[in-house]
């Protein structure tokens, strides 16, 4: 009886060529490197201060998380369409605008805020509109294979810039790269669309069929009653660590390994990528099997693990430092799954856009404080051991965080509380008033 043509793969794979084009964030640790050199060696080509080096890094993470929570307000009312349009202009335009200069203040206005903003909105209107296209039961799958692009942007973009860089120069590369997906951002975009109102995938649960997943929860909560509930709060925290915590290898990798691999240290930045898009991939199929909540566990804890064996892991040892880091990818990947998929699972698909971009506010401001504090332990301590050992403990805090999790019903935020009035006023209305009066009758 449905006819509508399903459009679900189409919109998945534009959306998985957005984030492929939008993972340039996670290529940082090379301009950060090529930025370094030209500081230390005094070339008066970059004039910056050894301890802002992660600055528009930091800048670009908070910015993305600002726009994701009004991105995703945008594509919820309007259309994915028009979000993604404006994620590629302003990522492209903030690229050319650092390619015109070399100073820290046009790093962090360009790489920062309008990249920052490009990356947020592209990023809002890719994962949406794919998964409402599909029954519950493909939420993980579907979410993990959209988002695998942006982790895996740098097997590409990595020896990529590697190469502009050599041979045309840092400012040249960053116009190429700008140009580049101003274009391929805003024509993917006219392949993205929602569903028509009322849309049933095929696969969802149908009365009669008891084994299949539900639709839909019970509830679809509205932003500010997800925020009375303590699920977000526990979810906040747990991707706020899980993102900071390895958003300071990312950031940092390539200096990592250049002591060991020299001018390959861009292989690690690769391999890297391979892990995070293989965890984005991997943890949505295995969370739709043994539940989000369970493989959250699994990855804070072994999160913790990894990042505190880099304390044992010399940058001359180069196998260990490799392995090392695309475990940290691997693990780090799962976060850009799992969370979306349980923000959805937990608070409905109605306002998924904005109830996810406010839960996405964790990453970004946990990739604002983590390199930032780790950019200075390193300027006054000259290791990263102590932001390891730091960021180990609070994974495990996280990982036992994650046992106390679970949805919430019905009862919970503003709608729980409307609803238990109404019920009490209805009960009142359908009582005999000498239920109230007790013995003193009129």
């Amino acid at each position: 009886m449905n006819q509508i043509k399903n459009r679900g793969w189409s919109v998945t794979m534009a959306g998985l060529g957005i984030n492929l084009a939008l993972g340039i964030l996670y290529t940082w640790s090379i301009f950060k490197q090529a930025i370094k050199d030209s500081v230390m060696a005094r070339d008066g080509v970059f004039n910056w201060d050894i301890a802002s080096l992660n600055d528009p890094f930091a800048v670009c993470c908070l910015m993305f998380t600002v726009a994701m929570v009004f991105a995703g307000r945008l594509q919820d009312k309007l259309s994915p369409r028009l979000t993604a349009a404006i994620g590629g202009l302003l990522t492209g335009v903030g690229l050319i605008v650092i390619s015109q200069s070399n100073s820290l203040f046009a790093w962090i206005l360009g790489f920062g805020i309008l990249t920052g903003l490009g990356l947020g909105f592209g990023y809002a209107s890719a994962t949406p509109p794919a998964i409402k296209w599909f029954p519950a039961s493909k939420t993980g799958m579907i979410a993990g294979l959209v988002v695998a692009g942006f982790g895996l942007a740098s097997v590409y973009i990595a020896p990529l810039s590697n190469y502009l860089i050599a041979s045309f120069g840092l400012s040249r590369a960053m116009l190429i790269f700008g140009v580049s997906f101003l274009t391929v951002v805003c024509l993917l975009s006219m392949f993205l669309v929602n569903p028509p109102q009322g849309y049933v995938p095929a696969g969802a649960a149908t009365v009669g069929n008891e084994t299949a997943a539900p639709a839909k929860p019970a509830v679809d909560f509205e932003p500010l009653e997800m925020l009375k509930t303590a699920a977000f709060y526990k979810l906040w925290f747990m991707y706020f660590i899980g993102a900071g915590a390895a958003l300071i290898i990312i950031g940092s990798v390539a200096g990592m390994a250049k002591e060991s691999m020299g001018e390959l240290a861009w292989l690690v930045v690769a391999l890297m990528a391979i892990g995070n898009a293989g965890g984005r991939i991997a943890a949505g199929v295995i969370s739709d099997k043994i539940g989000r909540t369970k493989t959250l566990l699994i990855m804070m804890s072994l999160q913790s693990a990894i990042i505190l064996s880099l304390l044992f892991i010399g940058e001359s040892e180069a196998v260990l430092l490799v392995s090392a880091a695309t475990l940290v990818g691997f693990n780090y990947g799962t976060n850009l799954s799992l969370f979306p998929s349980v923000t959805k699972d937990y608070f409905g698909l109605k306002n998924f856009g904005m109830n996810y971009g406010l839960v996405f506010s964790a990453w970004g401001i946990g990739g604002f404080i983590f390199p930032r504090v780790s950019q200075m332990i390193v300027a006054q301590t000259g290791t990263q051991k102590t932001a390891y050992l730091l960021c180990s403990i609070l994974l495990a805090a996280a990982a036992f965080v994650s046992l106390m999790t679970k949805a919430p019903d019905a009862t919970e935020g503003t709608r729980g509380v409307w609803a238990q009035l109404s019920a009490k006023i209805a009960f009142a209305r359908a009582q005999p008033i000498d239920v109230y009066l007790g013995s003193r009758h009129i």
